[in-house]
């Protein structure tokens, strides 16, 4: 039975979710914090800061994550939570923002109680998590390139200069790696940047897992020829193929059971002019779902319905797999542990997936993981409009705090 004496401060988590929001405010109202810039730099020493309150020994591993730890009372493993700060270049104030400052609320609830747990609780604020995931991925063990190309930033800044803007170390990166020994489990709240809490009207979600991704390359090669002059049935149109490709790529998500989904979202026509029939197109596939089994499936799936719109069309269509991540399952127990807190708190909680990538899919390939959703308006985020109520913030910090108190019981 989860005891609920405890209970986070909803007015601190609000003001430091604003104050942080203060930091690349862009005028739309926006957030433009990206990793490494100076927007980047100020919201880390905010946050340290805040670590620093509520009496955080504050670490800076080779990746730049910000780890403050809040020591047990016990030589154990410790419970982490945390997600990242950066943003994408016109962001909300939620998105990875909530994870770190409730985390930070939870021990400053703790620290005000006079409380320690048997395990350290670790808030760690992940480097990057908005660009190539450096951070996690280096904990994890998965930051794998020898060189740093792979993390260059666009604007040609190399990740060695990156990483020492922000107290990392590239050519101490493999000593960011953490294990199970280091950490028995690691505990990711954040709002749930899509529509389904709202529409099923539950206060929480309990995430299942970390979805795989497959991302595919199509060029579709038809031949460009004169829209006025060239009958129908002596085309090669590669956007006709295109299209009907689209319809496959839907097709391929809902014709079967379950909760995949499938997307092109990027598409571009050559010659792209009125009076020529098109005769290239490049677009991609996304296809993502928990299970790598179902994805195979469609993949096959939509290979066949590939041969066949060719065939049908004389167009040329080369699929490239070009992004493939394997899907983290969150742990049944914590799962469980998630759901029965939010039973005991009265908060309504319905069993769901995560399509987005998050840093907790990478820290859970080495320990246990869990996730807690919380709701976002219209189902709106990575956009000025982001919107999760303080009552809703509150309530999600709530449930980390006691889910957390639990696992610290149970583990």
């Amino acid at each position: 039975m989860v005891t609920v004496a405890l209970q986070t401060n909803y007015t601190r988590l609000q003001k430091r979710l604003s104050d942080l929001a203060t930091i690349g405010q862009l005028s739309c109202g926006g957030v433009r914090r990206t990793a490494y810039s100076p927007e980047d730099l100020a919201a880390r020493q905010m946050v340290i800061t805040a670590m620093e309150q509520v009496a955080m020994d504050i670490t800076i591993d080779a990746a730049g994550n910000i780890i403050g730890r809040y020591p047990g009372v016990q030589d154990l493993p410790a419970l982490a939570t945390g997600s990242h700060i950066d943003t994408v270049p016109a962001g909300g104030r939620y998105d990875g923002a909530l994870g770190v400052l409730a985390g930070i609320e939870v021990v400053a609830t703790l620290h005000e109680a006079g409380q320690r747990l048997k395990h350290p609780i670790e808030v760690i604020v992940f480097t990057d998590e908005e660009g190539e995931m450096i951070g996690s991925k280096a904990m994890a063990g998965n930051a794998h390139d020898t060189d740093g190309e792979f993390y260059r930033r666009l604007d040609g800044t190399p990740i060695q200069t990156c990483l020492q803007r922000i107290g990392g170390d590239w050519d101490a990166l493999t000593t960011a790696q953490r294990t199970a020994q280091d950490i028995a489990a690691y505990l990711e709240l954040h709002v749930e940047q899509g529509g389904v809490l709202e529409t099923k009207e539950c206060q929480v979600g309990v995430v299942q897992g970390i979805v795989s991704l497959q991302r595919y390359r199509v060029t579709i090669s038809g031949r460009p020829n004169h829209a006025g002059t060239t009958p129908m049935d002596m085309r090669q149109d590669a956007l006709y193929a295109a299209s009907l490709l689209v319809a496959a790529v839907h097709d391929v998500a809902v014709d079967m059971p379950g909760d995949q989904v499938a997307t092109v979202g990027y598409l571009n026509v050559t010659p792209n002019a009125a009076n020529i029939v098109p005769g290239l197109v490049d677009l991609t596939i996304d296809l993502r779902d928990l299970s790598l089994e179902t994805l195979e499936v469609m993949v096959q799936s939509l290979q066949q319905r590939v041969q066949a719109i060719a065939a049908a069309t004389g167009t040329q269509i080369q699929l490239e797999r070009q992004h493939a991540v394997n899907p983290t399952l969150a742990s049944p127990r914590i799962q469980d542990t998630i759901a029965s807190v939010c039973d005991s708190l009265g908060l309504s909680h319905y069993s769901m997936p995560s399509r987005a990538i998050h840093d907790a899919q990478e820290i859970g390939r080495f320990t246990q993981m869990g996730m807690i959703f919380v709701p976002s308006q219209a189902g709106v985020s990575h956009a000025e409009d982001e919107y999760t109520s303080p009552e809703q913030c509150g309530q999600g910090a709530d449930v980390l705090l006691h889910t957390l108190l639990q696992l610290d019981e149970l583990t």
